[in-house]
């Protein structure tokens, strides 16, 4: 008799995957939105469960159906050479290069900063990260024991400290939603504003990291046959992403009550060491710097495991230890950037892979409408990487996007490219290539997949 996961192990898995998920990023940017987003909340925060919780759930669905260990695999189905540049940018941005640097920055920033002198904190900020990603290193050398320290540890007191903050947010309110003022990016286009600050808690690509930290995790618990570890991973996703979307939900509204006392921050770190103060005073301080501590280090553990099991996979001559090491030192170096220049440096990044994960996820859902056939997959993902290179460009810092060539390009976009402004240019090429795809594939008269490149 095959085992199948319990209800119990459902949920240890659904905190271990929500415990991943979850970093910094996801308690300020919501927060921030909030703010932002005033008396339209409803709206952005509508917008940002899209991306913030629907296309993750999307990505962990595609991981379970397509019964694949990973992000590689599932790109194999456009071609080899791509799925090989693909997992290896994105695991760059969801690891050494972009979110893992991030997440010792923020939880420096937020938790430890307001109690150092301005002078000492370059010094103070290069010591914690060596500590931070000490800790992270220890603690991702052995990938069959994540589901103890974040499932069954340390989320489950991640979530306890954040729903006292939560609880006396909601009990004594700081003001009221209604008539609060919308910031000029909201007032017209709310949902979609709202849509593509989702990008930037990294979920849809960490998402598509985390597929082989869960099949493995499934799998270790003597689960063998791929049509209950699909249903595994969905089940677990579902737990994941029904606790991520009624807390984005309570932080966005949290921002948006915070106006009512506090003028609109620069970032929702700020806010949320306003509230925490207002609250508590000194003890929330330290109750913040815990939460958002906790929040990085769980979140941590996940990228640098998923980073080295894959990157031990792809390139088997260097050991898992190797990558697990070499995540940990790299992201070590990039945190001491600094986190308003890590996040400056990654939009564009996340507005070029961002389309092209999103796509991806969309089209294994999809796969038996075209029967997995490669060119499909093929003209969808080349339509869209031309749109993804514009909307980065859109996103470049000034040096770049101000060029005459790039601003000509630019200028194309906006007036033939529908929706390039509000972020998502990549949609209708996505649609173009995709029919395409198909009308070419039967053309072809490809009625198999076809084999990988």
């Amino acid at each position: 008799m095959t085992k199948k996961l319990s209800f119990k192990e459902s949920i240890f898995i659904g905190s271990m995957l929500f415990g991943l998920f979850f970093g910094a990023g996801n308690l300020i940017f919501p927060v921030h939105m909030g703010q932002e987003a005033g008396s339209a909340v409803f709206w952005a925060n509508l917008g940002f469960l899209v991306t913030g919780i629907g296309l993750p759930f999307l990505g962990v669905i595609a991981i379970g159906v397509s019964k694949s260990s990973g992000v590689y695999e599932l790109a194999q189905r456009v071609n080899r050479k791509y799925a090989i540049i693909f997992t290896i940018l994105l695991y760059l941005v969801v690891g050494p290069f972009f979110a893992l640097p991030r997440l010792a920055s923020t939880s420096f920033e937020i938790g430890l900063a307001p109690f150092i002198a301005p002078k000492q904190q370059s010094l103070f900020l290069a010591l914690f990260s060596i500590l931070f990603f000490f800790t992270a290193w220890w603690l991702s050398r052995k990938p069959t024991k994540i589901l103890d320290y974040v499932g069954k540890f340390l989320n489950p007191i991640f979530l306890v400290l954040l729903g006292i903050l939560l609880l006396l947010g909601f009990l004594n309110p700081l003001g009221s939603i209604a008539d609060t003022p919308i910031q000029p990016h909201y007032q017209t286009h709310a949902f979609f504003t709202g849509f593509t600050q989702g990008y930037n808690t990294l979920d849809a690509l960490a998402s598509l990291a985390f597929g082989i930290i869960i099949v493995t995790t499934i799998r270790g618990m003597g689960i063998t046959k791929s049509s209950d570890i699909a249903k595994g991973t969905i089940k677990s996703g579902a737990i994941s992403i029904l606790l991520m979307g009624i807390i984005y939900t309570l932080l966005s509204y949290l921002g948006t009550m915070s106006l009512g006392t506090f003028p609109l921050s620069e970032n929702g770190g700020i806010a949320l060491a306003q509230i925490a103060d207002h609250y508590l005073g000194t003890y929330g301080s330290i109750l913040l710097a815990l939460i958002v501590i906790l929040a990085c280090l769980k979140t941590g553990i996940g990228l640098i495991t998923a980073f080295a099991e894959t990157f031990s996979e792809l390139f088997p001559k260097r050991s898992y230890l190797f990558f697990v090491t070499l995540a940990s030192v790299l992201a070590c170096l990039v945190a001491n950037v600094g986190l308003t220049n890590i996040i400056q440096i990654s939009l564009p990044v996340l507005m070029f892979i961002y389309p092209l994960a999103m796509t991806l996820i969309l089209l294994v859902l999809c796969e038996p409408l075209f029967k997995k056939r490669a060119c499909v997959y093929r003209m969808t993902t080349y339509f869209t990487l031309i749109a993804s290179v514009l909307d980065a460009l859109n996103a470049a810092p000034a040096v770049i996007k101000d060029t005459p060539f790039v601003q000509t390009l630019l200028r194309f976009a906006t007036s033939y490219l529908p929706f390039f402004s509000f972020g998502m240019g990549w949609i209708v090429p996505a649609i173009i290539g995709f029919v395409i795809g198909l009308v070419w594939s039967f053309i072809k008269k490809e009625t198999v997949p076809s084999a990988i490149e």
